[in-house]
């Protein structure tokens, strides 16, 4: 097994890419990016590991991985991804995306675009407006999708200022009983989202359960030492109750659905149709 080299770079780390290569390259990795988090100020970095194994002139491996540059980060790093061979797409715990250029003729990174606002809470502007952590993004250039703790998925262009699209408005538990979840989206969706024990057995990971319902596994790995009779059916990792039953509750998809509420049997929505849907029949 080869050598392991560490570099102490006094912050906590909290993502690593590497660089992808040329299609085509025969070339093997050298440069992967880092961002940091929990520290006074955060940073996004990228590095060079060289050649392994080399004596410089003071003694010290060639290969031992050099800071080529790095660039002052807002918030915590929770995602890092690199767009294409030159920017890197990070996502920030204040809820802003930001896509980074990185300069290989003086080795400098700058803010090629950003995305402020991309999660939050509430509208910006209103008394009640606070951030939203961006936690996950993905890049397929030229698109990047995000992902917060909003409950918003937004689709962004590299040539565009504002999200694409939107999805996910709204998620509600059941206020008496959390093991039915209910969502909408700005596709038209309307689901109920059933992992109560009664939810029958099926066999595979994904299986279509009649005209509206769909059976859905949802395994997580083991939690040892959690007592099953506290543990909610969402975190059970019991086989008999690993099936979440998942149904859509409009007869057809249409404009957005902006907003639910739901109490005992009842469920409300309005949406962009210039439609309000009522039901009271929800566990019939």
């Amino acid at each position: 097994m080869e050598e392991i080299y560490a570099k102490f770079v006094s912050q906590k780390i909290s993502k690593t890419r590497w660089r992808p290569l040329p299609p085509g390259s025969l070339q093997t990795a050298e440069t992967f990016a880092t961002g940091s988090w929990d520290n006074e100020e955060n940073y996004v970095s990228l590095w060079s590991i060289g050649d392994f194994g080399n004596l410089d002139s003071d003694g010290g491996f060639e290969g031992d991985h050099q800071l080529l540059c790095d660039i002052r980060h807002h918030g915590d790093v929770m995602d890092l991804q690199f767009f294409d061979q030159e920017r890197i797409v990070t996502a920030s715990s204040t809820g802003c995306v930001t896509v980074f250029l990185h300069h290989p003729n003086n080795q400098t990174l700058s803010v090629n675009q950003q995305w402020t606002t991309a999660h939050y809470h509430a509208g910006p502007g209103s008394p009640s407006y606070s951030s939203a952590p961006c936690t996950g993004v993905v890049c397929n250039n030229p698109e990047i999708v995000t992902v917060g703790e909003d409950g918003r998925i937004n689709l962004f262009r590299a040539d565009h200022k504002e999200a694409v699209r939107t999805i996910v408005w709204e998620v509600h538990f059941h206020p008496s009983n959390p093991d039915h979840l209910f969502t909408c989206s700005e596709d038209g969706s309307l689901w109920h989202w059933d992992a109560s024990t009664d939810v029958p057995e099926k066999s595979s990971l994904f299986h279509q359960g009649g005209r509206s319902s769909t059976f859905l596994s949802h395994s997580i790995s083991n939690q040892a030492n959690i007592h099953q009779a506290v543990i909610s059916s969402w975190l059970s990792t019991d086989p008999a109750k690993d099936r979440i039953e998942i149904t859509s509750l409009l007869p057809s998809r249409s404009l957005s659905v902006n907003s639910l509420d739901v109490l005992g049997p009842c469920l409300v929505c309005g949406t962009d149709a210039e439609a309000i849907y009522v039901t009271r029949h929800l566990f019939s």
